[in-house]
């Protein structure tokens, strides 16, 4: 057994063609890979789902919905180019009309100052820079009626995660933004705020739902805002030298009530990814009960963390040295886990965001 505090124990190679590029053609048609906690593994499709979960299964989801948060413009005056990737309003909120504050990652050729103004979209939408407080990260204000979703609606692009703009840049395969749109989106997606989707989601359907329901599983909801930390590695040497970035949560009475119920129940709980699984064991941290309201969490979920509540889990394969792969670990056991990896490798699993899925339980339960 290697040493699980160390980073290189969560590397793996993957062949760059398992990247998947591009969603399937239908979501429910997509891989699922069953790892049974004696280390079993069963090769099936998403659509069978049902047949692993029991009547009175609480299905947990993140119905966060992604903005398209990535603009391409231009200085006003200058003409040089600007890249941004919108991150959250800081006054104001997504939805509201009129000038909105928020902050944004930006890519130029020179850096940013604060009272230049920056061109968006065929017909220009014009922000103010209000504030460049630190390299790469700026504060900036809209100029519009609109809100800012609107104007993201209007001018933005999806923020696809790198590996997959990569993959298709190699592929020189286009594809349609409306694709996109539509596909890095869960079909139950409500609350705007996310800059990547919790794709562990994108493969259920309507009709999924519904058979869920007549099995007698209840589904209940919670939002987590999945930002753009979710693609970095860890790059430090050792776990315990690692800070989690900081991820915002809200869950409603109602989902705690449920939530609630179903553990004094004995009801089995289930994760539809890891944004879910993250949001109810920092509960778990905070107290014995959920508790309704809008949380920050920098939980770092790795071997050695318990997993109390969540009994089983719905996930994609992750990126190597990544702290969802560690998450992963914690949950269902190292030696496990990275076996059913080297088994989707073989088997030529896709791997990531439009990729395959797997099912796992809590190896303490």
């Amino acid at each position: 057994m290697p040493d699980l505090n160390l980073t290189d124990s969560y590397d793996y190679h993957l062949p760059e063609g398992l990247v998947a590029s591009d969603p399937t053609d239908a979501r429910s048609d997509s891989g699922l890979l069953e790892v049974h906690p004696d280390g079993r593994l069963i090769h099936r499709r998403f659509h069978e789902l049902p047949e692993l979960l029991e009547s009175g299964d609480l299905l947990v989801r993140n119905v966060a919905r992604v903005v398209p948060a990535r603009l391409e413009g231009r200085k006003v005056g200058t003409r040089g180019r600007v890249e941004l990737l919108v991150l959250e309003p800081v006054e104001g909120d997504w939805e509201t009309p009129g000038p909105t504050l928020f902050y944004a990652l930006y890519r130029a050729s020179k850096p940013l100052r604060a009272g230049s103004a920056i061109e968006v979209g065929t017909a220009p939408e014009v922000m103010e820079v209000v504030e460049v407080p630190n390299g790469g990260r700026a504060l900036l204000s809209t100029r519009t009626d609109r809100s800012l979703l609107a104007m993201l609606e209007r001018c933005g692009q999806v923020p696809l995660p790198p590996y997959i703009v990569k993959r298709r840049q190699t592929l020189q395969v286009p594809v349609s933004k409306e694709v996109d749109r539509n596909r890095y989106q869960t079909v139950y997606a409500r609350q705007p705020g996310a800059v990547a989707a919790p794709t562990a989601g994108l493969h259920f359907t309507p009709e999924l739902f519904e058979t869920l329901e007549r099995r007698g599983v209840e589904t209940v909801d919670l939002c987590l805002d999945v930002g753009v930390g979710t693609f970095r590695p860890i790059e430090v040497e050792r776990l315990d030298l690692h800070q989690l970035h900081r991820e915002r949560y809200h869950i409603d009475q109602t989902a705690a009530d449920r939530i609630n119920a179903a553990r004094r129940e004995g009801r089995r709980i289930v994760a539809v990814g890891t944004t879910a699984l993250r949001s109810l064991e920092d509960q778990a941290v905070r107290g014995s009960e959920v508790r309704a309201g809008r949380f920050e969490t920098e939980l770092f979920i790795r071997p050695g963390v318990p997993v109390r509540w969540v009994g089983a889990l719905v996930t994609n394969f992750h990126l190597p040295r990544s702290s969802l792969l560690t998450l992963v670990c914690a949950f269902a056991g190292y030696e496990r886990v990275m076996a059913a990896y080297r088994e989707a490798i073989e088997r030529r699993y896709r791997f990531y965001s439009y990729g395959d899925a797997m099912f796992l339980r809590n190896q303490r339960c």
